[in-house]
């Protein structure tokens, strides 16, 4: 099987954007550019809460956006519905799992998103796809029955989504996005969770929609940093029948023999920032993996026995996807390839989605135009493509 022929996406999450004016400067200044440079390019779309809402005020205000991406000559096959609310706020951490899947507003936000892409699809195209949170986030409270009532109203969704298809000829999936920390987060957990959402879903006589309208977003980045092998990975939800509806392109750092590579690590301390969250792992030399949720300075300065005596460091912070070393740093860009050649294989075609969306946030970010760095993430991911098919 060859890899996806649709148009390669990547996610305007990397864009501030909380009015629909606000995102169509983005989509202009950068999108736009990006797209006059590389040719043939979708828009992977971040709306919003307050964006999805503004769009849906009225069918006027819907079709209005849709003439303009036309217009400008934007398509759009996905939405990444994970961050509801301010994406670039002064801090992000945590509160990104915010609404978590038990709550009535997350499940709103993606109704109305699966909405909207069902409108904003190309007409030559019936499927789109949702990626979204991993049902929450581990050191939060949660009762004891939080899986099942997420898997609750994961199945209610797929039966909206199903409704959704009926209504207006285009199917709409949605793809849990496993990461670290999260209540999914190891393909074992991801295989563990939709075997006891299938369960339920029998029970509740929903089994054959839940296998078709939910699946999973697979972040090459957040598999990686949990040092997996990431081809085994994806064999392994193939094997369980899970459907990876999208993969987002993504590379996180690498810090390899930390001990002995204190360049390295005076150079990781300047990662440490207060906007998103940059969950640590260090592998020791037996194969234990010690966990830290955020990148701080004395994890790189001053590192703990557990993390100082590791062979490797891994780091959850999204790095330009044609960088195989950040000068002293490495990065999981082999990993990358490893997984899209394991995706080449699926009997279809997940939406692929480059998903940088840090430039704000690194040491170096502004150094690099925006539109320069877009530009050479989308260049570097085409000619990975192109050598696999």
């Amino acid at each position: 099987m060859t890899l996806s022929t649709l148009p390669l996406s990547y996610c305007t999450n990397v864009h501030p954007g909380q009015t629909v004016g606000e995102v169509e400067a983005g989509l202009r200044e950068n999108t736009v550019a990006v797209r006059g440079r590389v040719g043939e390019l979708a828009a992977g779309l971040w709306l919003a809460r307050p964006v999805a809402t503004e769009l849906l005020q009225t069918p006027a205000a819907l079709d209005r956006f849709a003439g303009w991406l036309s217009e400008v000559g934007l398509t759009c096959y996905t939405l990444n519905t994970f961050p509801f609310g301010d994406f670039h706020d002064a801090r992000v951490k945590e509160n990104v799992y915010l609404p978590d899947w038990t709550r009535d507003d997350r499940v709103d936000y993606t109704l109305d998103s699966a909405q909207i892409l069902a409108k904003l699809l190309p007409d030559d195209s019936t499927e789109g796809s949702l990626s979204t949170v991993p049902l929450g986030f581990k050191p939060f409270d949660y009762p004891e029955t939080f899986a099942d009532e997420c898997a609750g109203r994961l199945i209610a969704l797929a039966q909206s989504l199903h409704r959704l298809t009926e209504e207006t000829g285009r199917m709409i999936r949605l793809a849990i996005e496993p990461e670290p920390f999260c209540i999914i987060e190891t393909t074992a957990e991801t295989i563990q969770f939709f075997s006891r959402l299938r369960v339920l879903a029998a029970d509740a006589g929903a089994l054959d929609v839940v296998n078709e309208y939910l699946g999973v977003c697979y972040d090459v980045c957040h598999q990686a940093v949990e040092f997996e092998d990431v081809a085994d990975s994806i064999r392994q939800l193939v094997a369980e029948q899970i459907r990876i509806n999208k993969v987002h392109i993504t590379c996180a750092i690498r810090v390899e023999n930390p001990r002995d590579n204190e360049d390295a690590r005076q150079a990781l301390a300047r990662y440490v920032e207060p906007r998103y969250l940059h969950q640590t792992m260090a592998r020791a030399t037996d194969g234990t993996i010690h966990r830290q949720v955020d990148l701080t300075e004395d994890t790189a300065l001053s590192p703990p026995d557990a993390f100082a005596s590791a062979d490797e460091w891994r780091v959850h912070f999204h790095v330009p996807v044609n960088a195989d070393s950040l000068g002293p740093l490495q990065t999981t860009r082999g990993d990358l390839k490893q997984a899209l050649a394991a995706v080449r294989d699926l009997d279809y075609s997940p939406h692929l989605e480059v998903e940088t969306y840090t430039w704000e946030v690194l040491p170096d970010g502004r150094q690099t135009s925006l539109v320069d760095g877009l530009t050479a993430e989308v260049e570097a991911t085409r000619e990975l493509l192109d050598g696999l098919v």
